[in-house]
């Protein structure tokens, strides 16, 4: 009798141990793929050119003559990379210094009345951590943060520092620039529901008149604009509370808001992004998907990632859409960490979702070096899905239990017939136990051969694959020669 491990793809993390049973549990830098488990692509040094403070927010892209730009800023600075060595600083004169961190209040005020029990100090965040909001106006950069609020500009290529756009509000949340080639304020001049554009190639006009198509709309909302990204056909504007669309219409009312969803507010100013099959992102408790209307998608790891998340720090939360694998990266903070240190992926192709470690703080995509380009905390550029290498990180998947089909009598199995693209770039081992709460055995790491020698028994048991050399492996099904006995 044959024990198959054919488990579906992606991972379920909700509830308890045996509520995983058959499915994987735990893993790492891994996806899985059209049937099988592999490494996500590793990593290289791109840049290690100093900067000060923890990069939050990136853009890439090309100028007219076709040369590609990498803009990140902190929250004291901007600059930008022409190559991984070249790096030029934009920071504007008088810039107003955000926070590295969420900073924390605490006393009367901070707090909801009825939170928490008599007598004790509530705790709330009192600023955020800063994310710069940045998009290209032609070949033009152009930079936003919450906490300095002004709209700035560069034209490269001379390395300079950033202009205050003429005329543009103040004390913004965010911007953008609609495919209209008109430049959108959110939050602007300090009404955090207040939405406020230009003309139509002219981002020095923001005052209507009957010969332009500047104006500005107030979203009804008791929440505050947290970014803006442009959809299929419109513009999303995400709140903490709900999520409205502005629809080109053209002369006179020239944007048409309407609120396509509520209790569907972003959790962060970098969370959402967008691909063909819609704009998603990640909520204080659900993920959420825009293709015409809001939708909550079911996540797999939900337990997991919304109860690891460190709230205090959660407006360092962002989002990556890795395109030519069909993922949407969340990068979060955990509850152990004041830094993002975790992510979670969603295959919006196949409908399933992995969570793993790794610390990288913002990023885009670089057509020029073929790959996303990830900052860490320390402001180091890396190259990703570039080769095999991960660091000092090893790529891993775990089951849950593997039960026999009446879960009650003892398994014995001695031996392994692996599904690899290459034997031996991977590893084995097997975690057993014969009561769910009982003492658990760990046999291994076995390297896979064919087939592979085993041995063990219980009447569950979890499998762990490991990276063994730093290769390009896959592995699919997995059976194993199996003896029952009766119950222990």
């Amino acid at each position: 009798m044959l024990f198959t491990i054919d488990l579906p793809p992606g991972q379920y993390r909700n509830g308890t141990e045996l509520q995983s049973a058959g499915r994987w549990r735990d893993a790492n830098l891994v996806r899985f793929h059209d049937g099988t488990i592999r490494p996500v692509g590793g990593w290289a040094a791109w840049s290690s050119a100093s900067i000060s403070g923890v990069p939050r927010g990136s853009h890439i892209w090309r100028s007219n003559n076709g040369l590609e730009y990498v803009a990140t800023g902190t929250h004291d600075g901007l600059f930008v990379y022409t190559t991984p060595g070249t790096i030029g600083t934009l920071t504007p004169a008088g810039l107003t210094a955000g926070s590295e961190s969420a900073a924390t209040v605490s006393g009367f005020g901070s707090g909801t009345f009825g939170s928490g029990l008599f007598g004790n100090i509530i705790a709330g965040v009192d600023s955020e951590a800063t994310v710069w909001h940045l998009d290209n106006w032609g070949e033009n950069l152009i930079a936003c943060n919450a906490a300095d609020g002004k709209i700035y500009e560069w034209t490269p290529p001379t390395i300079a520092a950033l202009s205050a756009i003429t005329n543009a509000p103040t004390d913004c949340l965010g911007a953008l620039v609609t495919e209209e080639r008109i430049l959108f304020a959110l939050g602007a001049s300090g009404n955090p529901r207040l939405v406020a554009w230009s003309d139509q190639e002219d981002n020095t006009t923001w005052t209507a008149s009957a010969t332009n198509q500047a104006g500005d709309f107030e979203l009804q909302t008791n929440g505050q604009i947290m970014q803006g990204i442009r959809a299929e056909g419109s513009v999303l504007i995400l709140t903490d509370t709900d999520a409205h669309t502005a629809s080109y219409v053209g002369p006179n009312d020239v944007y048409s808001f309407a609120r396509v969803g509520s209790a569907c507010g972003a959790i962060s100013r970098a969370s959402a992004v967008t691909v063909d099959r819609g704009t998603f992102w990640m909520g204080d408790q659900d993920f959420f998907v825009y293709n015409g209307q809001v939708e909550t998608i079911p996540c797999d790891v939900a337990d997991f990632v919304f109860g690891d998340i460190n709230r205090q720090q959660k407006t360092k939360i962002w989002g990556y859409a890795n395109q030519d694998w069909s993922e949407i990266w969340w990068f979060y903070p955990s509850n152990s960490s004041n830094e993002v240190d975790r992510y979670v992926i969603y295959n919006h192709s196949e409908n399933h979702w992995a969570t793993g470690s790794l610390c990288r703080t913002t990023g885009a995509h670089s057509t020029r070096y073929g790959g996303p380009i990830w900052f860490d905390e320390s402001g180091d550029g890396y190259l990703h899905e570039s080769g095999t290498l991960h660091g000092s990180d090893t790529p891993y998947a775990e089951s849950g239990p593997l039960i026999s089909n009446d879960g009650d009598n003892v398994i014995s199995l001695n031996h392994l017939y692996p599904d690899e693209k290459t034997q031996g770039d991977a590893t084995v081992s097997f975690k057993t136990r014969f009561y769910p709460n009982g003492e658990e055995r760990e046999y291994g790491p076995y390297t896979l051969s064919a087939p592979t020698s085993v041995r063990f028994s219980g009447r569950q048991f979890r499998i762990r694959v490991t990276d063994n050399t730093d290769g390009d492996w896959r592995v699919g099904v997995m059976r194993l020669p199996m003896q029952v006995r009766g119950r222990r």
